[in-house]
């Protein structure tokens, strides 16, 4: 760490704001949305995407719903000025949806941009250039009155080359890039200059790009810049107030909703947040966070693994299990508490009521996602859990004594072999250990009479043949107790017993679980029949199967009381 020295940085720039007001403010409705997928998320790829997987991007973004896109910068990019063009001569450019192209303040690639863009519908062209002072001195050796001079020209060359294509409807928009290392009152300078140039109106607005080229700051801070710029700059009701956050500090999707707040109308991002060094902002993120808030985002992001696979596909970089909102792992709780509640929390939700599950901040049906997400086993989960995996993958609804005891042996198991244990697997013991209907014992048949006093005869199998016993008592399983008792002389309780159908019909099976007391040990076992007697019966002598030490064990003893 000897080169590791803070004292070589400085804070980001502070307003003095005492009067600010967007941390009072809500959003009420999404922003204008504006995808730079391909060409700002593009120019961030080691290996920039070829034309196929621009039109398949171009295609998921269109299916998406997002009306303004970023399509290249084409004065400067031979592919780009194709992709444009392909666009534009197939007619692949819907009715509602406008592309957008970036260009310097350049005289000859503004031309070359236009060129691109000849026969376009409508199209936004984006020019701008840098304004911080440290672009301004090191870079182009310029003062503020200079870069405001190219500010200035280039969006004269814009309005000025536009009029030579009338049959299409444009859009100006002007970046000062590195507006967050600008200073305030110069970037309101600068683009009052280009606002003069251009004249907007209400009815034909310009759009105004704030762009966090680099994230200096916090979130906080850059919302109080776009309040400061948005109450200072003139005609506002004729500008479209854009944002462009990048996640330097991991703060982009922040600083854009923030920003929002702040009085930004528009925001301009990727899917997922591909972009240069750490990012741009994610579109879907943001948008995301807007839906949870009771807000239509405007975007149809109901198939998340489409787009996962899509953004993948095209930029080669994969997503993180843990990404907001629609990564794999998003939805799914390890933990046992959160399992737990997670359980309880579903079978109280009704449909029409407001979503409020624990740990689900929203349903994740809404983006196509099933509940097997929700809940996964590993050594970490408890009972709620494993009984959510019983109910959801076989529709078992075990008691909770049964919960905790199978809870206990699946993490025994996890912990044994490392990693998670899926469904099949905790069926699989569920199965080995509790529904013990291959021996010692078996019930082979029974029949019971009922008139007011219930008399059972019950055929059990051994390893050495059958076994009648009778008995009776109240109900099926009392009757069984009795016949138990009467034969071997072990005392047995029945602490609980409890059975459901599995299904609907006249086909559905039953699950039966009895938790007994076999010569005072608590024991448990379930079974599954078609038969509700017969599973109850079953469930019993799957537990007297289980208890430890007990007849059943004894195969000697099992011959002698046979004989």
């Amino acid at each position: 760490m000897m080169h590791f020295d803070h004292r070589k940085y400085q804070p980001g720039p502070v307003l003095a704001m005492p009067h600010r007001q967007w941390p009072d403010c809500s959003i009420q409705q999404a922003p204008i949305w504006a995808s730079v997928d391909l060409r700002d998320g593009n120019q961030a790829l080691l290996e920039p995407m070829g034309v196929a997987q621009k039109r398949r991007l171009w295609g998921l973004l269109v299916r998406l719903g997002v009306k303004e896109i970023e399509v290249g910068f084409p004065a400067a990019s031979q592919p780009d000025f194709d992709f444009v063009r392909w666009l534009i001569e197939a007619d692949q450019i819907p009715a509602d949806v406008t592309v957008q192209v970036l260009v310097q303040a350049r005289q000859d690639l503004i031309r070359r941009t236009f060129e691109a863009l000849a026969g376009a519908p409508r199209a936004i062209v984006h020019v701008y250039n840098s304004t911080s002072p440290v672009q301004r001195d090191w870079v182009f050796g310029s003062d503020r009155e200079g870069v405001k001079a190219i500010a200035r020209q280039g969006a004269r060359w814009v309005r000025e080359e536009a009029a030579n294509y009338p049959q299409t409807h444009w859009t100006f928009q002007y970046s000062p890039e590195s507006f967050t290392a600008t200073e305030p009152d110069y970037a309101v300078e600068v683009c009052e200059a280009v606002i003069a140039e251009w004249a907007p109106t209400p009815d034909h607005p310009c759009i105004i790009n704030l762009p966090a080229t680099v994230e200096v700051a916090s979130p906080n801070r850059f919302a109080d810049q776009v309040e400061w710029f948005a109450t200072h700059i003139s005609r506002r009701d004729a500008l479209i107030l854009s944002v462009h956050t990048h996640n330097d500090r991991g703060g982009a999707v922040a600083a854009a909703e923030l920003a929002l707040l702040a009085g930004a109308d528009r925001v301009e991002g990727t899917l997922l947040g591909n972009g240069e060094r750490t990012g741009n902002m994610d579109l879907v993120t943001l948008a995301m966070n807007l839906y949870s808030q009771g807000i239509d985002p405007g975007l149809d992001l109901s198939r998340p693994d489409e787009i996962l696979a899509v953004v993948s596909e095209c930029t080669g970089i994969p997503t993180h299990p843990r990404h907001p909102w629609v990564g794999e792992l998003v939805y799914t709780a390890f933990s046992g508490s959160h399992q737990d509640a997670i359980h309880k929390c579903l079978k109280r939700q009704s449909a029409d009521a407001p979503w409020q599950v624990a740990y689900l901040p929203i349903d994740p049906r809404d983006l196509g996602r099933t509940y097997q997400e929700v809940v996964r086993v590993n050594s970490q989960s408890g009972k709620g859990g494993v009984a959510f995996v019983m109910e959801r993958e076989h529709g078992l609804n075990l008691p909770r004594w049964l919960q905790i005891e199978l809870a206990q042996i699946v993490q025994r198991e996890s912990e044994r072999d490392g990693g998670e244990i899926d469904g099949p697997r905790i069926h699989q013991l569920f199965r080995e250990h509790f529904v013990r209907d291959q021996g010692p014992w078996r019930l082979t048949g029974y029949r019971l009479a009922r008139n007011g006093h219930d008399r059972i005869e019950v055929r059990l199998g051994t390893p050495a043949g059958e076994r009648t016993l009778h008995g009776e008592g109240q109900g099926a399983i009392g009757a069984f107790v009795d016949a138990w008792t009467r034969a071997f002389g072990q005392s047995i309780q029945v602490l609980d017993y409890q059975e459901h159908a599995i299904g609907e019909g006249t086909d559905a099976e039953a699950a039966a679980y009895a938790l007994i007391t076999v010569d005072g040990e608590r024991v448990s076992g379930a079974a599954i029949d078609r038969d509700v007697a017969g599973a109850s019966l079953q469930a019993v002598l799957a537990a007297l199967n289980r208890s430890v030490p007990t007849v059943v064990h004894d195969v000697a003893t099992e011959q002698a009381l046979a004989a």
